[in-house]
């Protein structure tokens, strides 16, 4: 069990405009569990930039960014680790003396996950979804070799810019898709949202492909993971995403890097909430 926070107790944070408390139970318990004097707290601001000067001022060791910050925050960084430059999009700032140097550890949970589920790279990808998520998937995609894909996107401006920027197609829906990797990154299927009950791809999709990948991370076993499961598919939840990128943001922030054990007793404990 660590110590009682103190003046020398190291501060972390995460900003969203929705937070959650996924993350919060998630380091907090590693705090505790390798006696690290460390405290996160979830925040939420309508001033980005007086919230990105208070990480600063304050030195605030580490924060989780997610929507709609990630790429506003931008222009109030000192450097971008290549992760988050391949991309333009920020879900994690680390403060070292007064210098921000942001990253995105969504890619890098992305690229390792493809890798450790031993997914062809020769596999034609049906990626839905644009926004900042979307970016991390898609260029993690790029970075780990899948060279064949498109994107499905109702904004045909952010659908082809983001398909131009790794060398996929884009088309407005999923009409006479065919794909052996389907990754979904909109809310389709999320907890609590309008869509919570529907597929983001149709079961047909699914039957024809091998590999069905949702980045939605609640709940962990979305409608689509379900029929994927159902129809036999192999499948990557967003549980195992929100799970590693977390991990990595941990590792930024301490130094330190648990053991599997130990990570997976965190994820459990923050799952349970």
């Amino acid at each position: 069990m660590r110590s009682p926070i103190s003046k020398d107790t190291r501060l972390c944070m995460s900003l969203a405009a929705r937070p959650g408390n996924f993350g919060t139970r998630f380091h907090n318990f590693l705090y505790d569990e390798l006696n690290l004097d460390y405290v996160y707290k979830a925040f939420t601001s309508t001033d980005l930039e007086g919230a990105v000067r208070g990480i600063r001022a304050l030195d605030i060791r580490g924060c989780a960014v997610s929507m709609p910050f990630k790429e506003a925050c931008i222009p109030m960084l000192d450097e971008l680790d290549a992760s988050a430059a391949v991309i333009g999009s920020v879900n994690t700032i680390v403060n070292t003396g007064g210098h921000l140097k942001a990253y995105n550890t969504d890619y890098i949970a992305v690229e390792s996950l493809l890798k450790s589920h031993a997914v062809p790279t020769s596999a034609r990808v049906a990626l839905r979804g644009s926004g900042g998520m979307a970016k991390a998937v898609a260029y993690a995609l790029k970075g780990a070799g899948f060279a064949n894909g498109v994107i499905v996107a109702r904004s045909e401006a952010a659908g082809q810019a983001l398909a131009q920027g790794i060398g996929y197609e884009w088309q407005p829906d999923v009409h006479g898709l065919q794909a052996d990797l389907l990754v979904n990154v909109t809310p389709i299927g999320m907890a609590g949202g309008a869509e919570a009950a529907e597929l983001a791809f149709v079961p047909g999709h699914i039957a024809a492909a091998h590999t069905v990948f949702d980045v939605v991370a609640l709940p962990a076993e979305t409608p689509l993971i379900v029929e994927a499961r159902r129809q036999g598919r192999r499948v990557i939840t967003g549980a195992e995403v929100a799970t590693l990128q977390a991990l990595e943001q941990f590792v930024l922030y301490t130094g330190v890097r648990p053991t599997p054990e130990q990570v997976a007793r965190a994820e459990a404990w923050a799952r349970n909430a």
